[in-house]
């Protein structure tokens, strides 16, 4: 068990020893997970060691971004809790440590010349990962982008305008590269517009790709897998958001329609959860383990209006999940994840997925930017929908959208 983990358990068991059962408690557990499983990339990054001590995956089609798809997947869920403001509290106290790791680690990784600079204009796939970089930077605006100042900023913005020599497929990829046009315009004022608008049109307004009951394929093709939570609609929802706050065309609109079919999907999720945290295994990218949940945990932190179970009913079947899979057999030494679902299953990975992809998973963590006395975290557990069904109490119907 790496370092930080150890510091989060002992503080979470003097800080929570008579709270079982509570919102604390539970904030507790996600508190020490997130930073158990963040900490070996970041702490890594910010030391420039990254390159060298990474797990590697023989004979993956991204081996040469690994780094960046580490660091990109754990700021897009790590951001929220990074922009809570700094407290004197053993959780503040982390995240104040974690956050100047992170500010390091940002340095690193778009800095000429650093052992751990990525090479962001080249191969595709760092398309992909500056866009959760990116979205983890703006998920974060006041108390980490703003403190990123002078050369630092300058190499982030020009690392993510390099991906612009990246033509994206006709998929959720286009949503990539609007989401670093969203970026790019909230952080300098500029953006290459027919860049962010294409992605965005293609998904809101072409015909077949939302295919109805909170659901868009992706591109022309639809997929049941973990897609519509991985990318499709928390992207859709980041890049409507800046449109509407920029004044852009159909902005409102798209940021409406974004918000609706969200809180569908999130519902969808929610009900996916078994009475004991488990879930089903369908699609591709299994690995990426929780993270298939971030269109319920982005609809939580967003507030209760964006879903339909009570707070405390996505809080208990969130922590359920996290239960059945943060325990030890995820872990390498060291504290790197291993590539599978629960535990080391490389049978599971298809050949883009790598030590760095699996941190996907990080994105779940997102209510951690919601504050300790939010309803989130405040609500006493109740029965989420297949907790209460199974045990024959009353359950929440379904309505299709």
């Amino acid at each position: 068990m790496n370092p930080v983990r150890l510091f989060c358990v002992a503080a979470a068991a003097a800080a929570t020893a008579s709270l079982a059962g509570t919102g604390a408690r539970d904030r507790a557990f996600w508190v020490d997970a997130a930073a158990g499983i963040a900490n070996p990339v970041i702490t890594n990054l910010a030391a420039g060691t990254l390159h060298r001590n990474m797990p590697r995956r023989a004979g993956t089609w991204t081996d040469q971004v690994a780094e960046l798809e580490a660091f990109g997947r754990v700021m897009t869920g790590l951001g929220p809790w990074l922009e809570l403001p700094d407290d004197d509290t053993p959780e503040g106290t982390l995240r104040a440590r974690m956050r100047a790791d992170a500010l390091k680690a940002l340095d690193n990784i778009t800095r000429p010349g650093s052992p751990d600079r990525m090479p962001f204009d080249k191969p595709a796939q760092t398309l992909v990962d500056a866009a959760f970089l990116a979205q983890g930077l703006m998920r974060a605006p006041s108390n980490l982008w703003a403190r990123v100042r002078g050369e630092v900023r300058s190499n982030v913005v020009e690392c993510m305008k390099a991906t612009r020599a990246t033509k994206p497929y006709e998929t959720n990829w286009l949503l990539f590269a609007s989401e670093i046009e969203a970026f790019l315009l909230e952080t300098t004022g500029e953006c290459d517009m027919a860049r962010l608008r294409y992605g965005m049109d293609a998904f809101m307004t072409r015909k077949g790709w939302y295919v109805g009951d909170g659901l868009y394929a992706d591109g022309k093709d639809f997929a049941v897998d973990g897609y519509n939570a991985f990318v499709i609609q928390p992207m859709i929802y980041d890049v409507s958001h800046v449109m509407a706050a920029h004044g852009i065309a159909d902005g409102e609109k798209y940021l409406a329609l974004a918000k609706k079919r969200l809180r569908r999907f999130a519902d969808i999720q929610e009900r996916m959860i078994g009475p004991d945290g488990t879930y089903p295994l369908f699609g591709r990218s299994i690995t990426y383990r929780f993270g298939t949940f971030q269109g319920l945990a982005l609809a939580a932190l967003l507030g209760p209006e964006n879903y339909p179970a009570k707070p405390g009913a996505v809080r208990g079947a969130l922590t359920a999940v996290l239960a059945r899979q943060t325990g030890r057999e995820n872990f390498l030494p060291g504290g790197w994840l291993r590539v599978g679902f629960n535990g080391e299953q490389q049978m599971l990975a298809e050949r883009y997925i790598d030590y760095g992809s699996v941190y996907m998973c990080m994105a779940v963590f997102l209510p951690l930017g919601l504050p300790p006395d939010d309803a989130f975290w405040t609500e006493p557990e109740s029965d989420w929908t297949q907790r209460a069904a199974w045990s024959g109490r009353p359950a929440r119907i379904d309505h299709r959208q």
